[in-house]
């Protein structure tokens, strides 16, 4: 009895260890996520795996680029691909207004709204692409570019599903401009199984 009692022990306390490890990984794995994605920002989403681990190591930061790659992957991370031109947007028809006017949530990850603003830079003008969650308020994913493009908006819904921050049938609500009503994002919505919403105004929660 005292043998087996020990084993349990033993096994008990290994389990307990390889979580805490598990758990140090993760807290490790977002920190570095964190310092990425600042790195991409500053890089207008332009770096790829070899040229972060290149800009993380100029900062001290001691990581592989398998590492990198696995947490930019798993976070949703990626660069511009060098295409010239802009893809084309097919245009899907405009969906109801599933939210009215109440831009407010009890839970995260049941209601999101969409928003494009362009930032003035020295080297010209920036979109940003954000999705906002109405119960917390936070923006829960993002995307950069120095141009228009079709998918920047579904970059910045990606990187919130990849983070895990969206609940099933989450609604998702933005105004009817071009890069919303497009079939892309209308399909990947319809693939997620979330519902879109459209209002009226070209601007929200302004």
């Amino acid at each position: 009895m005292g043998h087996g009692l020990k084993t349990a022990r033993s096994t008990y306390y290994a389990w307990v260890a390889g979580a805490e490890a598990r758990e140090a990984r993760r807290r490790a794995d977002e920190a570095l996520a964190h310092e990425i994605t600042v790195i991409h920002i500053a890089s207008r989403r332009n770096y790829d795996v070899p040229r972060v681990t290149a800009e993380l190591r100029r900062h001290g930061r001691v990581v592989n680029h398998k590492r990198v790659e696995r947490v930019m992957r798993e976070h949703g991370i990626a660069g511009n691909s060098r295409r010239t031109g802009r893809r084309s947007l097919t245009k899907a028809a405009p969906s109801p207004d599933l939210i009215g006017r109440d831009f407010a949530a009890t839970r995260p990850g049941t209601k999101i709204v969409g928003d494009i603003t362009h930032i003035p830079t020295a080297e010209g003008w920036l979109c940003l692409a954000s999705w906002l969650d109405l119960a917390t308020r936070e923006v829960i994913g993002y995307s950069m570019a120095d141009r228009h493009r079709a998918d920047l908006v579904i970059d910045a819904l990606n990187m919130a599903v990849a983070l895990g921050r969206l609940e099933a049938g989450c609604v998702i609500h933005s105004d009817r401009g071009s890069e919303y009503t497009s079939g892309q994002l209308h399909a990947r919505i319809s693939e997620l199984g979330h519902r879109q919403s459209m209002g009226a105004d070209r601007k929200l929660l302004r």
